[in-house]
């Protein structure tokens, strides 16, 4: 009997170049939390190029758990594994309310594992609740994700420092949008292949068009090594703070209701969807990945959905290609060489890559919300007010400012404090009290993966 082609083993070489196209299609997304948490800490470049090299290295780990899994952990899916953007604006959130900042990290550590763990816990039941996160919900949180971190784009537009003398100059924020400009025209006139890694291209293009201002730094590239190793609590032992542990709680919640959902999507496209018992093997992957991860100095990890995209555009289906990339990510975390090579990209370029990078995070919410039904009136109000509580840090920086401050760590995430707003709001207006809801009320997530995958295989086909 003829393997499933999700377990199809692939010749060397082809298996070898289409793993590489799926490190082109998420690396950017894996290297953005760690430049971000580590620039509001205020890291070194060697020190950044350690941290963003850790999170290469564990996005590979948390691959190889989900793709090729052990016991009752990992999908067996064509499904790849990274830093998830969910954690960051809480992360950030950590850093800043932290007043020496060696211990950010070790706190954002300890708080991940306990999350982590936690997760692997609840996994077979989270599996089981997954109707309380319908679209109406998940869409709003992912939305708010994109929302949270265009700031961050913004602020890197501007330059490294905000106490640097050229700050928002006209060369910082031109560069900005020449790197802007150069991703939009590659995902606009080119295919395959290339429009996949344009934010890859468009952070080369601008980098090269820097070097003539003066801007670009390679001695990071210089000074680092060929071969390295993530050393375990290379920041120190990981701390564990309640207000910290509870903000990466609420993000692990976020984080696996978004694998869930990738992960119906994705057992529709490749022809084996995913029932109960997958979906609670792959959460538990996701989680022990997570938990695992702040060990080598990694933050948490989760699915990444442009490459389930790439799996329906590709109809390549084999997890052993996705395993390969995986191991790629490993030996990319044990190059510090290569891992530095992001370090050198200037701010400004990187800013106007993550207008594209975050702003596509927003629409991806977008598309999810467009399945919540908003012509109901009670999923208007639970998107409208979930929305506005979310958007109250980002909006009004100030406004939690007389609460104490293990508070402010949850409450200055918008994402945690939407989460919790929407989850509430749609069991008061969607399930307490018995209320027989309408089908049309909310979409099934099943349903939603449904119409994830056909969406998914039309475009395939154009």
């Amino acid at each position: 009997m003829a393997d499933h082609p999700v377990d199809e083993k692939l010749p060397p070489l082809k298996m070898a170049t289409t793993g590489l196209q799926h490190v082109a299609a998420m690396y950017a997304g894996v290297v953005a939390p760690p430049l971000i948490v580590g620039a509001a800490i205020g890291l070194s470049a060697g020190e950044l190029t350690f941290l963003t090299g850790a999170c290469l290295f564990t996005a590979g780990l948390a691959t190889f758990l989900q793709t090729l899994g052990f016991w009752k952990i990992g999908a067996r899916l064509p499904f790849v594994n990274g830093v998830t953007f969910a954690g960051v604006a809480p992360m950030t959130a950590v850093v800043a309310s932290t007043d020496d900042k060696s211990d950010a990290l070790p706190i954002i550590f300890g708080a991940v594992i306990v999350a982590g763990l936690l997760g692997f816990v609840a996994a077979p039941f989270f599996s089981k609740a997954i109707r309380f996160f319908p679209p109406v919900v998940t869409g709003t949180v992912i939305t708010l994700i994109g929302i949270s971190l265009l700031p961050v784009a913004f602020g890197w537009a501007q330059g490294p420092s905000p106490t640097a003398d050229d700050y928002g100059s006209a060369t910082n924020l031109g560069l900005a949008a020449i790197t802007l400009v150069i991703v939009l025209l590659l995902r606009r006139f080119t295919r395959g292949f290339v429009k996949q890694i344009a934010v890859l291209l468009g952070l080369i293009a601008g980098t090269l068009v820097a070097i003539p201002f003066g801007v670009t730094d390679f001695g990071p590239v210089a000074d680092a090594d060929v071969v390295g190793f993530p050393t375990p609590f290379h920041f120190g032992a990981p701390q564990f703070q309640i207000a910290a542990i509870i903000s990466m709680c609420v993000v692990m919640v976020v984080s696996m209701t978004e694998s869930t959902a990738d992960m119906l999507a994705l057992g529709e496209i490749v022809d084996r969807p995913a029932d109960e018992k997958t979906i609670a093997a792959g959460l538990r992957a996701d989680t022990l990945g997570s938990a695992l991860s702040p060990v080598f100095n990694g933050f948490m990890c989760s699915a990444f959905a442009q490459n389930i995209g790439l799996v329906a555009m590709t109809k390549i289906r084999s997890r052993y290609v996705v395993a390969v990339g995986g191991g790629f990510l490993v030996l990319m975390g044990l190059c510090p060489m290569a891992a530095s090579l992001i370090a050198v990209v200037p701010r400004p370029v990187l800013g106007g890559a993550g207008v594209v990078l975050f702003g596509s995070v927003a629409a991806s919410g977008i598309q999810t919300l467009v399945r919540a039904s908003l012509d109901k009136d009670n999923n208007v109000l639970i998107v409208a007010v979930s929305l506005a509580v979310g958007i109250i840090p980002i909006a009004a920086p100030e406004f939690y400012h007389s609460f104490p401050e293990n508070a402010r760590i949850i409450l200055d995430s918008g994402i945690s404090t939407g989460c919790v707003a929407a989850v509430l709001l749609n069991l008061v207006f969607n399930h307490i009290g018995g209320r027989e809801r309408d089908a049309e009320d909310v979409t099934h997530p099943m349903e939603a993966g449904d119409e994830i995958s056909e969406a998914s295989r039309e475009a395939a086909m154009k």
